[in-house]
Formats: C-alpha cells, structure tokens, sequence
C-alpha cells in the first residue's frame, strides 16, 4: 500500500501531486534567518544529554513517511515508497525507496533502518522506549525490506504511524562514536538541507542541497524552497521584535500580547516592510499551564491543587495584560473536537462505569468547570471556597500564614519559568501571588536561564513550574509519556507532573488500542474528565491564529486549509540567482 491511514479513508489520493496547502510551483532562492531560543551544544536532539534544535534535525534527516498538517491521521510515502500491514496486524513493513540516499550519496538501506530504531530504544530519550514499547523486534527482510513485529496481543492502532515517523541516520556515520552523548559532529542526513557553518550556542546555518533525493516526492513538492536557512540564537523572545526590525531576522512568531498589541506602531509596518499577520490555524491547542510536581507531600492532596488553581485570575490577565487576545484553556485537547464538557454520556460513559470505583462520584454528576473571577465578588467567593478546601485537607492559619496543622510547616512554593518568556510572565504572577497571599499562601516566581531551567525540569527539581506541550490531532503513545506511570519515575520525561494514576494509565492504553474513531474519541474525552477533575495543572491560555511579523519579501500560498505558520512552504517573491 501507498499510504497508511489511521481511521478513514485518506484525503489525498494514490497519485497526488502536491498537498492543498502548499504552491507546488514555488521558485527556489534566497535565504530566510530565524530565531530559535536558548543555545544549543549537540546536534542530536534525540537523546536525553545536552540542548540541540528540533528544527535543525527535522530539516537534515528524513522520516520513512509524511503526516501533512491537513490529514493527520494518514501516512504518505517518503524514504519508504511503500508500506505493509497485515490484516491480522501483527507488524508494518517499509519498502524503502530505491532513490533515498544520504547527502554522501550513498543509499538509504534496511541496516539504517534497523540501526536507527535500536539507537532511540537503547541510547536515545525517554520517550521512545514508551514510544516503540510493543515492538517485539525488527527484522531484515532484503536490503531495502524492513519489517517492525509487533508484541502478541498488542493492540497499539497508532504504532504504524508512529514507526514510520522515525528518522532514518546513516549507520556508518555513528560507528566510532557515542549516540548516547551530545556531539557537534555535523552529521550525515539524507534531507534536503545540510549543516554547512554553526558556532556552538549561537547559530547554524543549513544550505539546501541541489542533489536531495526528494525534490520531485509529492511530499516534498512546495517545501523547502529557501537556498540558506540560518539559525540564530537568543536567550529572551522580546530581543527578537528589535531583531526583526533591524533586519538581522526575517520572521519571528510573537509570544506575548501586549507586544503584539502595541510593539508594531511603527514605520516599518505601516510601510508594509514588516507585516504584522494573525494565521489562523486548526491544531489542538498548545497545553499551556503551570505545572503542579505530585513528588512534593504539599500537592499530592487534590483538594490543596484545586484551592491554588482558584486564586489564578485569567480574566483580570486576559483584560489588563492581553487586550483579550486570548481564550483560556478548558481541557487537555482543547481545539480538538475531543473535549470532555458537560457530563459523560454514551460510550464515553460506558467506559468511566468500568472504574466507578476508583473515581470521585464528581467525576459522573458534576462537569469540570473553571473558576470564574470576572468581578471582585467572584474573586471574594472562589478565595472563600480555596480557603475552605485547605480547611478540610488538614490547614488553617497560623499566625497569617495556612499551615499543615498536622506537621506544622506553612504552604509555600517556589514557581519556575525560563528567560525565553522575558519578563512578561511576571506581570501575570504578581497578581497570582497576591491573590494566594490572601489565603495565606506564600509564593515565589523565579525565571531562570533556559538550559538551568531544562535540567531543573529533568531533574524533577521544582514545586511548580510554566511548562507547555504541543498536543497532537490524534493523541495516542506520546500520552504514556505525557502523563503515564512509568514515565512519571524517569528523568528528562515529560511527565513532569508526576501523574501515577491506574485509571489514567487504563485509559490511555484504551486510546491506543482504540479500533475504531467513536472508541477513540471517547477514550480520548474519558481521559480528558479524569484528568481535569484530578487538577493536576493549571490551565492557561490559547489562541486560534499564530501571530507572526516577518518581512515583506516572502510568497506564502492563501489557501482554505487554515494551517498557521508553515515557513518551509514559503518562498521568496523575487527568484534570486542560484
């Protein structure tokens, strides 16, 4: 088979061109310099060790297939030309490419194949043990045959999907050194651009390659059109604006809404040399949230997280911070379609009956709800409500300050950020920490330098942290990971918050094993109830448009596909020389 579909029927079909929201017609030139933040002293992003940019690695190396932002759910071919799946379901096989080679030109074989998927297991982060965890082993069938069998009884849907998303390495580049630890070895790829120049924490600069294997690939068709793509390093998101304007970037996407609101009130934009532009776009929206750290005594009492959650005012922010740009998150998959709201019902129902035992009866007869503190009087009523929820967890004042009256030790936190968010976040905490002061809470906000902040947050070494994590159209392994048992026990996991819930690990097993879309979406919404009604985060905010300044000099297709920021489908509107 060609492609590999989730559930449904593909959108495009066996001999598809191009993809809608791409100009498959894109002349091919000129360069385009971007921010990213933080530094960087590996160009392996796939282990646990050192700091290294997804953008770099997604631009060397291929994957064996291709997930378009406007069908998620389905695979089309890349380094594989085609795909096998049983109707039995017992492996996927990859016939690879016989065109896919690496940038040295020599072939992409079954041996890279195999050599890459056993360096993410056995040396690569966390996440691709959960990851590839029903994968019994890998078996070379011919030089270009490749089969993953799968676990008996494994009922993973998602795994074939997930397998053709690995990065393919070349196996030779690897053999005298170490997967497992940073390196600044510009490595061997068989994408279409190639690390030609870098200073370690500062920028890279990647050249297309004119002999890319793919460069005629229906997948690839409309991408990557810029000649030079230059990576430059920055500690905070604001500089960026000052950047942009001097001309020393050519796009930035804007983070913070008073920036966004009045930071482009100048020439520059109102002579159309800089355009200001919302995108809109239909991707679930980015979970953006103050992390709780369950491993703390203080949180692992839900009554004492809910109590903390209503002292946050999102509407005071969203009026006197954000010019209300934003909306605040209600669910784990808010802009899904896949929300638990109001109350369970059907075979999302029939699913929680299953663990009536093990969940607060809230969880069938009460909808999860978010605090509303529009007026003075609803902030009065929710501190009343947090102080009584501490009440019954065992607190109470003592000398001013909500003490555990069991173990005599005052409810304080410490709240972490990173440099990259500037200093916009404290004008949202400063109000947060008073609110808490009122209830006799005391709180700290630090902002720490983004590499400190990544090991605090490996480490597990925190109260509460600003975290936020992309969330998938089709949420399936990748959840283990997120908020799943085990994950909770390892460094450098994203379970940061330390989840260990059976009913959750229950229910994200169901979402992956789901065989059909109604039973998916309701796993998916069951998981959603559970988690909500457990507060284990506090909800942020969202928006639907990517906010993006960049300089007027770029062909960017117009398309009723609404799919945000999409820079390597841009073009530059005057074709320069080669």
């Amino acid at each position: 088979m060609t492609r590999l579909a989730l559930y449904g029927q593909a959108k495009y079909p066996e001999n598809f061109t191009h993809f809608e929201y791409v100009n498959p017609e894109a002349p091919q030139g000129g360069r385009m310099v971007m921010p990213e933040y933080g530094s960087f002293d590996s160009f392996n992003p796939f282990t646990f060790k050192g700091s290294a940019s997804g953008i770099a690695a997604d631009l060397i190396w291929d994957s064996l297939g291709f997930s378009p932002v406007d069908d998620m759910s389905v695979v089309y071919p890349l380094l594989a030309k085609a795909f096998e799946f049983p109707e039995d379901h017992t492996y996927v096989g990859f016939i690879l490419d016989e065109r896919a080679q690496f940038a040295d030109g020599t072939p992409v074989l079954a041996d890279d194949v195999i050599f890459s998927f056993k360096a993410l297991v056995e040396k690569g982060a966390p996440i691709y043990r959960v990851y590839y965890g029903d994968v019994e082993r890998v078996e070379k069938i011919n030089d270009r045959h490749v089969r993953f069998i799968f676990k008996e009884n494994s009922q993973n849907k998602e795994l074939p999907l997930i397998l053709s998303q690995l990065k393919i390495f070349p196996r030779k580049d690897w053999e005298n050194r170490d997967f497992s630890k940073p390196s600044l070895q510009i490595p061997l790829g068989s994408g279409p651009y190639e690390i030609t120049d870098f200073e370690a924490g500062k920028y890279i600069i990647l050249k297309r390659r004119r002999d890319y294997w793919g460069n005629n690939l229906p997948v690839r068709r409309g991408f990557y059109n810029f000649n030079e793509i230059r990576l430059d390093y920055y500690q905070d998101t604001t500089v960026t604006l000052q950047a942009l304007f001097a001309g020393n970037i050519d796009v930035r996407e804007e983070y913070i809404a008073k920036i966004w609101a009045t930071g482009y009130d100048n020439e520059l934009v109102k002579k159309g040399t800089i355009i200001k532009e919302a995108m809109e776009h239909h991707n679930p929206a980015i979970l953006q949230h103050f992390a709780f750290n369950l491993r703390r005594s203080k949180f692992q009492d839900k009554r004492v997280r809910r109590a903390i959650d209503l002292a946050f005012n999102f509407e005071w922010a969203n009026d006197k911070l954000f010019y209300n740009q934003y909306q605040r998150l209600y669910s784990y998959f808010t802009n899904s379609g896949m929300e638990a709201t109001g109350l369970p019902e059907g075979r999302e129902l029939e699913i929680l009956e299953r663990f009536r035992d093990k969940l607060d009866e809230e969880v069938f007869t009460e909808p999860f709800v978010l605090p509303d503190n529009s007026t003075p009087e609803k902030v009065r009523a929710n501190l009343r409500q947090a102080v009584q929820l501490l009440n019954d967890a065992g607190y109470d004042f003592v000398d001013g300050k909500m003490t555990n009256l069991k173990t005599g030790e005052p409810l304080k936190f410490e709240i972490l950020s990173n440099s990259a968010n500037g200093s916009s976040f404290t004008r949202v905490m400063l109000p947060f920490i008073a609110n808490l002061k009122k209830i006799g809470i005391e709180a700290a906000f630090r902002n720490l330098e983004i590499n400190i902040f990544k090991n605090r947050i490996d480490r597990f070494d925190y109260d509460m942290a600003i975290m936020s994590y992309a969330m998938s159209a089709m949420p399936g392994n990748e959840l283990k990971e997120m908020f799943g048992s085990r994950a909770a026990e390892v460094n450098g996991s994203y379970n940061v918050m330390g989840i260990q819930n059976p009913v959750v690990d229950a229910l994200i097993d169901g979402v992956v094993q789901a065989q059909n879309r109604e039973d998916f979406e309701a796993y998916v919404k069951a998981l959603d109830r559970v988690l909500l009604h457990e507060y284990y985060l506090i909800f942020q905010w969202y928006s639907h448009y990517h906010r993006i300044g960049y300089a007027n000099k770029f062909g960017i297709k117009r398309s009723a596909v609404k799919v945000g920021f999409q820079p390597f489908t841009w073009w530059m509107k005057e074709k320069e020389k080669p």
